[in-house]
């Protein structure tokens, strides 16, 4: 499904969509009031490497941005995405989500699983197993201060809890 999604290349974001740089902002703003703040915190390195990745997007698509199992149906069509979040960038952003599925359940925290399913979507999808683990770890650092906007302390910490076990295994130089 992520493939047929992706088929399309993108030369510019359409209009009424996110680019990656703007759906994280969030993610820039904590960063940078931890920085100022004094603090090596996690959201510090995880906004440091995703400034890297954006400068440097790969096979630039129109993406889901939510894409998981919760948001692929069969129909008389055929296979259906539907809820997409209207976002433009790199299309291995996409591997995020499905890689975080399903949430606040303990089986994405099996740091095998998730590192042998990072790497099967990666080959899968023709793309770098390095960048599909660091998307995600940013992801998973966006998503959990979402969540604490929302008062989902839970989720935010369930969200750090599968970046700090993508962490080693990604090049936060």
């Amino acid at each position: 499904m992520i493939r047929e999604l992706h088929s399309v290349p993108q030369d510019e974001a359409p209009d009424g969509l996110f680019v990656l740089e703007d759906w994280f902002g969030d993610l820039f703003r904590k960063g940078a009031a931890d920085r100022q703040a004094g603090s090596e915190s996690i959201y510090v390195r995880c906004a440091a490497l995703t400034e890297r990745l954006l400068a440097d997007q790969r096979e630039v698509r129109v993406l889901h941005g939510d894409i998981h199992h919760r948001n692929i149906r069969m129909s008389g069509r055929g296979w259906l995405s539907f809820d997409p979040k209207g976002v433009v960038g790199e299309r291995t952003y996409d591997c995020a989500n499905t890689l975080c599925n399903p949430p606040m359940t303990e089986i994405v925290h099996n740091e095998a699983r998730l590192l042998k399913n990072a790497a099967i979507l990666a080959d899968s999808l023709a793309i770098d197993l390095k960048r599909v683990l660091a998307f995600t770890y940013a992801y998973a650092c966006l998503n959990a201060i979402w969540s604490l906007r929302l008062g989902a302390e839970d989720m935010m910490k369930w969200s750090l809890k599968v970046a700090m076990i993508i962490e080693p295994h990604i090049n936060l130089v």
